[in-house]
């Protein structure tokens, strides 16, 4: 009696522990965490790294709220900065649309940085699971199917649109933004910062922008301004340098020419937008 005493008890143990391990909790995926996607993710290039203290992609991305389930839209990511987090982060329960450079592009530079990323998607494992689409601030680009994006990023962009079609171009590309986003959705833009008070002109060549053009376009689009933050701030930067931002690290545009003083300034004074699409929009 004993013994079948025993082997009752043993096998309701054995059915418990299999039960345990068949828990959604155990089988579901698990993600990871932004802190792993910044700090301890081999997907991430050194140099990459060592932008962090310029570039701070734990509070910025948390600012924007990005969580690991949601549907984001990474724009224009060129080679990958941005896309080095978020690939994994999402890559589990989530999804990553990188809304590249058109295919009809012809400009050497944009076709090559394009044909670079298509190449590190098919070859490298934490790239794997994104869905490259593409993005052209002034057609009616399809980033990802209208009303599912939770989240649309772009990072240093708008003053490319802005050189290239003006105030208008910022405004279609907030257009295209909008279309791709749930009500609801956010909108985070992270941008060279010109101070308020200098000409519009100076937006022409120099690669800053204007807060103040940000959000009227934005709004212009329908979007609400949540918040701002100067994460990204760095008041060492004046903004008036001999080839405008360029000038500054990462691509010190002079060369040899005061390096290190402006390796000591630093990357630019930017400024970080954080917007929403109304609830009540359909």
């Amino acid at each position: 009696m004993k013994n079948f005493l025993a082997m009752i008890t043993l096998a309701a143990s054995v059915s418990m522990l299999v039960g345990c391990s068949e828990s959604p909790e155990a089988t579901s995926s698990s993600s990871m965490s932004l802190e792993q996607a910044v700090n301890n993710n081999p997907a991430r290039s050194a140099d990459n790294l060592s932008r962090d203290r310029h570039r701070h992609p734990i509070e910025t991305l948390t600012f924007f709220e990005v969580e690991p389930d949601m549907t984001v839209v990474e724009i224009w990511p060129g080679g990958g900065w941005y896309t080095e987090i978020l690939a994994p982060y999402l890559k589990e329960n989530g999804k990553l649309y990188a809304a590249h450079f058109p295919q009809s592009e012809t400009r050497e530079y944009y076709v090559n940085s394009r044909k670079a990323f298509i190449e590190r998607v098919a070859k490298d494992p934490a790239f794997s699971a994104i869905e490259v689409t593409e993005f052209a601030p002034t057609e009616d680009s399809a980033i990802a199917p209208a009303g599912t994006a939770d989240r649309v990023l772009t990072f240093r962009n708008l003053h490319n649109w802005y050189m290239n079609a003006g105030e208008a171009g910022v405004e279609a590309a907030f257009a295209t933004f909008y279309k791709a986003l749930k009500p609801g959705g956010i909108l985070g833009v992270v941008d060279h910062r010109l101070p308020e008070n200098r000409p519009n002109t100076h937006m022409d060549s120099s690669g800053y922008m204007k807060q103040s053009l940000a959000v009227k376009a934005a709004e212009a689009a329908g979007f609400e301004l949540v918040k701002a933050s100067d994460i990204n701030a760095n008041p060492d930067d004046t903004a008036d340098h001999p080839r405008g931002v360029w000038t500054l690290p990462p691509t010190l545009g002079l060369g040899e020419q005061d390096r290190e003083r402006y390796q000591g300034i630093g990357e630019s004074d930017r400024f970080t937008l954080k917007f929403r699409k109304p609830e009540s929009s359909s």
